[in-house]
């Protein structure tokens, strides 16, 4: 069976983010990371060579291979900043739509910079999120 690529590391979340070219994406990485350790509680902790989780869970498919994801997770990717959300519930897909500006894809908010977004709402969709995973998995 093959091994999970991305994997929770003990390589450095303050030299990652540092690195980062743009310094909008940067100063927006940080202030995900306090917002995603406030909310969940967890420390950051990069997960393969460029995902930064919070917590995490064990998801089990129908073939009965486990593997380990975070609980909330964001990359500060070159074209728009990634974050890993469960988005599934009626008030997630509420708060989504007072959002601003952003596009979804299965379990990935994409947002250009934290200036397009409602920071408030931002926050409370990684709580959702957070607690919708917390439960999925316990």
């Amino acid at each position: 069976m093959a091994e999970a690529k991305t994997k929770e590391t003990n390589a450095s979340v303050d030299d990652f983010l540092n690195a980062v070219e743009s310094t909008v994406r940067q100063a927006d990485g940080k202030i995900l990371r306090q917002m995603m350790e406030e909310v969940t509680g967890k420390p950051a902790r990069l997960w393969g060579p460029n995902i930064i989780g919070f917590g995490h869970y064990t998801y089990k498919y129908a073939s009965g291979r486990t593997g380990d994801w975070p609980l909330v997770g964001f990359s500060p990717r070159k074209a728009k900043l990634s974050v890993y959300l469960s988005c599934g519930s009626k008030i997630q897909t509420q708060l989504l739509a007072k959002l601003g500006k952003h596009s979804m894809g299965k379990s990935c908010l994409y947002i250009n910079k934290l200036a397009d977004v409602d920071l408030d709402i931002l926050r409370q969709l990684i709580q959702e999120s957070a607690e919708e995973s917390r439960k999925a998995h316990a």
